[in-house]
Order: C-alpha cells, then structure tokens, then sequence
C-alpha cells in the first residue's frame, strides 16, 4: 500500500509540474458535445482553405457566427447563415447535397457542430475550418466588415 501511495503522490507532483500530461476531458457538456462531433467531421487547416480561394476553387465558405461578429469582420468569399438558423435557411443556400462547403466560426466549436448537423441533413462534402475565424487572422489573412 506505501509503494501505492508513493507512486501516487509522485505522478500528482510530475502532473502538477507539468512533466507529465493528464489526457484533457472536456469539462462541459457544451465542450462534450462539440467534442462528440468533432469526431464525427473532417476539419480543414486555414491555410487549406486560403489557397482553395486563392486558386478560385468552388465551394461555399459559411460563416456560421452571430450577426455582430459577422459585422465587426467576415472573410471576403463567405455567406452569412447564423447556427442558431442554419437548418432552416441552409437549403435556399446550398440546395445541392453535394456542395463542397467549408464552414467556420471564431474558433471552431460552432462549426463543428454546424458541419455535424449538415451531415445531419444528407450534406456530403463539408468540413469545419480548424481554428475558426480566430486561426485565419493570426496567419495575417485578411477580413472585411
């Protein structure tokens, strides 16, 4: 039992002190459900996704944020459809399934869950922008208002 208790108080002090790692849990149900989805999605790198517009691929890029961080700065190519309305005002949008789509938010919770729920609705080809909109202007890409 001591040898137990040792080895127990020595793997407290080397996570404590950051030398060893505790596999990261979600601590929400919020986070667990995005965590549920993410696994379920593919997600995209912003760089993927600058060059996909650089070279004028087809897709759409949906913003799925709230209105008033759509209007303090968006990315120039996206269309606005805000989660909280996305499965009702999705389709007049993308009325193929087949549409390539790249969603995002600011950092890239909500739009996992959009993307998990566009799988949802028989959309087949859509992946979540890893990062959000927050990653995309750390790299220096440019937004508009």
């Amino acid at each position: 039992m001591r040898l137990t208790a040792l080895g127990m108080f020595v793997a407290a002090i080397l996570i404590a002190s950051g030398v060893a790692q505790q596999p990261t849990q979600p601590t929400s149900k919020f986070q667990q459900i995005v965590a549920d989805a993410k696994r379920n999605i593919q997600e995209t790198p912003v760089e993927e996704v600058k060059t996909r517009l650089d070279r004028k691929e087809k897709f759409l890029l949906l913003d799925v944020r709230e209105d008033n961080e759509w209007s303090a700065g968006h990315i120039r190519e996206a269309v606005h459809v805000s989660r909280g309305l996305l499965e009702k005002s999705i389709e007049p949008v993308a009325p193929d399934s087949n549409t390539p789509i790249v969603v995002y938010c600011h950092s890239g919770a909500r739009s996992a869950l959009a993307t998990d729920t566009l799988q949802k609705m028989g959309y087949k080809n859509v992946k979540s922008m890893l990062g959000g909109i927050a990653a995309w202007q750390a790299k220096g890409y440019a937004v508009e208002k």
